[in-house]
């Protein structure tokens, strides 16, 4: 089973703060709307992103069909495909994808210490 791309997530309380300072430890933009308050920063192959007002805690972030430069895998394990083993594995869901969909879809499920992890895939 292949997760996909790999990143952290940060909840914030002022995206414009957050967004200088790890831009000062040499983060650059890579996506998102600041506007919107989220925003992506990549340094070399390390990713995260600064979210303000959309999640609760911060989070682990796989993103199933994309490579570490979000660009679309040839072939990678679809999220339903990730969901239906961890089923079968005994894991919880705080949220599940829709099996009965295709393409973009998403679920969560939380570690033991309570970390949330996030499912993401965009294709």
């Amino acid at each position: 089973m292949k997760l996909g791309a790999f990143s952290v997530s940060f909840t914030v309380k002022d995206i414009q703060a957050s967004n200088e300072f790890y831009e000062k430890l040499g983060f650059e933009f890579f996506g998102g709307d600041i506007s919107q308050n989220w925003v992506i920063l990549k340094n070399g192959d390390t990713v995260i992103g600064l979210f303000q007002g959309m999640f609760d805690k911060n989070m682990l972030t796989f993103n199933p069909g994309w490579d570490g430069n979000a660009q679309e895998l040839d072939t990678f394990t679809d999220v339903r495909e990730i969901q239906r083993q961890l089923k079968e594995k005994g894991v919880e869901f705080v949220s599940e994808a829709d099996e009965s969909t295709t393409g973009p879809a998403s679920f969560i499920v939380v570690d033991p210490d309570g970390n949330p992890i996030l499912f993401d895939q965009h294709v």
